[in-house]
């Protein structure tokens, strides 16, 4: 398992954080209450979310059913398995580990980071690495480490791992 340092000093998070361009809204912001009232997504929720992350998996993403959507994310959203989490979005056509992980941060109230190759270059990686469950843990457990060492949301730990990366990395694919 690779080890993931951060770059750059936790203390700095609040700052890099604050450099996100843009936009921050979350992409089911509008039908987080229904969606956590429901616990579930919808497929449009589901597409919302793909978009925001991977817009290019939006024809495979479609091919999931309305059923198959609501039954894999009410799965993420109320087992108490986190390999069951993560592995039930994963099953849904077009998701990967990151698009589950961004479902996860932005719909689940336990703190998830979006597994992004961005956010992984700011915490040392310079290739990236097979997404496994084992991986995707080691990284939501370092990220949850830096949200509560920095006092940080884990969304600005999130945004901060982005940022630092679109402007000190060399070019990431």
């Amino acid at each position: 398992m690779p080890e993931l340092r951060l770059r750059f000093p936790p203390g700095r998070i609040a700052s890099w954080a604050a450099r996100f361009p843009g936009d921050d809204a979350s992409p089911v912001a509008g039908a987080l209450a229904r969606i956590r009232r429901e616990k579930r997504l919808r497929r449009d929720d589901l597409l919302a979310v793909a978009r925001w992350k991977t817009p290019r998996s939006r024809p495979r993403v479609e091919r999931n059913s309305e059923r198959d959507v609501r039954g894999a994310t009410r799965e993420a959203l109320t087992s108490a398995d986190e390999r069951r989490r993560i592995e039930s979005l994963t099953a849904l056509e077009g998701v990967g580990f990151p698009t589950a992980s961004a479902i996860l941060h932005f719909c689940h109230e336990d703190p998830y980071p979006v597994l992004d190759v961005r956010a992984l270059w700011s915490l040392g990686l310079a290739k990236t690495p097979h997404y496994g469950f084992d991986f995707w843990w080691t990284y939501v457990l370092a990220c949850r480490d830096l949200s509560r060492r920095s006092g940080r949301t884990m969304r600005d730990v999130d945004r901060a791992l982005w940022q630092y990366a679109r402007e000190r990395a060399p070019r990431l694919s």
